[in-house]
């Protein structure tokens, strides 16, 4: 697993409540339907290019799913890149889901700075943007990043 760099993080000084990537406008993370997001073929390119590529984890703006207009700055991990250019992503927590079986634990590493372990939801599919991605965090390795593909072609059908 190799980490990328953390350019492009957004100012946090007093008086400054910068926008973040991913949170409003064309380029907005939005919920998407894993049933009804047409063929979905999933594949492992991780590229330390600066965008969002299948295998990486990068964070962007997530909205809470509720959907009120509020959310957070999470990682997520990218899954597919679809036709049209958008990926499909499935969000990280530290929180614990030992006995959640729509959770995938994936386990430590880079995009959690404080080294907690990480699962990843199978529940909820996220629709990213280039431009909506605040940072590369690193490249799962391609043995987690299976684990996780395996689950959510068993869920949704996907390739």
């Amino acid at each position: 697993m190799k980490p990328f760099t953390d350019s492009g993080a957004p100012d946090h000084s007093p008086g400054s409540r910068p926008e973040l990537p991913g949170r409003s406008g064309p380029s907005a993370t939005a919920e998407a339907d894993p049933r009804d997001v047409g063929p979905v073929r999933t594949s492992y390119a991780p590229d330390r290019d600066g965008d969002p590529d299948p295998g990486e984890i990068v964070w962007t703006w997530v909205p809470y799913e509720e959907n009120d207009g509020r959310g957070k700055d999470r990682p997520v991990l990218v899954v597919a890149r679809e036709p049209a250019g958008t990926l499909l992503a499935v969000q990280l927590s530290s929180k614990r889901h030992d006995r959640d079986h729509e959770w995938v634990p994936i386990g430590v590493g880079p995009w959690d700075r404080q080294g907690r372990e990480s699962w990843v939801d199978l529940d909820r599919v996220l629709r990213i943007h280039d431009a909506g991605m605040r940072r590369e965090a690193c490249a799962l390795d391609r043995g987690r990043f299976d684990r996780v593909v395996r689950r959510l072609r068993e869920r949704y059908g996907w390739r």
